[in-house]
């Protein structure tokens, strides 16, 4: 009669310790703004074949896109992929783009969607603020950038029309104002700087 609680006893601890186990691999599998940026610093694509940079570029991407929207404006304004994304070709940079900016704006609009009305107001201000400063700038004479930023702002404005509330709409009206201003001044300037 001693050995029947002894198994229970026995029992439970291996239960545990598969719990314990799962929880603790589950953790580590967990992706963070950390994991990306020594994911980048330990797999350098330079010099390495067609092959191995579209892997890497493909597992840069899907660890991007398991991040949380904040985690991931933070890899973003922290500059962590900067040498990375400029290392690629175009091509390559087409592709990480194909990969990322659908999740990524997606999490923008339902991060935006969810905030208050008050939080949206604030986010649109700073937003606002950050864009006159650099209203009549003359972004760099580049087609791959000129291509790169094309489709970033036509996966955003295509994420912007489909997935924002009406509400969020109309609070970030004057952000999409200016937006396209900006975007008209650096075009007249880069046509006057043409002629």
């Amino acid at each position: 009669m001693r050995f029947p609680w002894l198994k229970l006893a026995a029992a439970l601890a291996v239960i545990w310790l598969i719990a314990g186990s799962v929880i603790f691999f589950a953790r580590r599998a967990k992706v963070t703004p950390e994991t990306v940026t020594t994911y980048v610093a330990a797999h350098p694509i330079e010099g390495k074949s067609a092959g191995e940079r579209a892997k890497v570029i493909e597992k840069l991407a899907r660890q991007m896109n398991q991040l949380s929207y904040e985690d991931r404006r933070g890899v973003r304004m922290g500059r962590g992929l900067d040498g990375f994304f400029r290392a690629l070709t175009p091509e390559e940079q087409a592709r990480f783009l194909d990969l990322t900016l659908p999740t990524g704006f997606k999490q923008m609009m339902d991060a935006l969607n969810k905030m208050t009305p008050e939080k949206r107001q604030q986010f649109v201000t700073k937003a606002l603020d950050d864009m006159k400063k650099h209203e009549g700038e003359r972004p760099p004479d580049d087609a791959k950038f000129d291509a790169n930023a094309r489709k970033i702002m036509d996966q955003g404005f295509k994420s912007f029309y489909s997935e924002a509330s009406a509400e969020v709409k109309m609070d970030v009206a004057p952000l999409i104002e200016q937006l396209q201003k900006n975007l008209q001044s650096a075009g007249e300037g880069r046509r006057r700087h043409d002629e």
